[in-house]
């Protein structure tokens, strides 16, 4: 069991999934946009884009088909929630 919790806190430290922690949409480049979708996969439906320099609140991550997907709210708008994937995600 420890070993299984090591692992798993080890990979959300690797993906900088921190509970709670800032972070701003990077790297989707001029005119692109970040999908926030309604789970952790491009399977589901697209809430919003996003545009770089959006600040979220990144709550917990997951891992779908070998890419970790985090869950967020926009930080101005918390009603606002979805998953995006982490390779769009700096700290803030």
């Amino acid at each position: 069991m420890r070993t299984h919790l090591a692992a798993l806190l080890a990979l959300m430290v690797a993906a900088g999934c921190a509970v709670g922690s800032g972070a701003v949409v990077k790297g989707v480049g001029p005119g692109d946009l970040l999908k926030l979708r309604e789970g952790p996969g491009l399977e589901h439906n697209i809430i919003i884009g996003l545009p770089d320099g959006t600040r979220l609140t990144r709550q917990n991550c997951v891992t779908n088909n070998g890419k970790v997907w985090c869950r967020v709210f926009l930080t101005d708008r918390p009603a606002i929630s979805g998953y995006v994937s982490a390779d769009y995600l700096a700290h803030r």
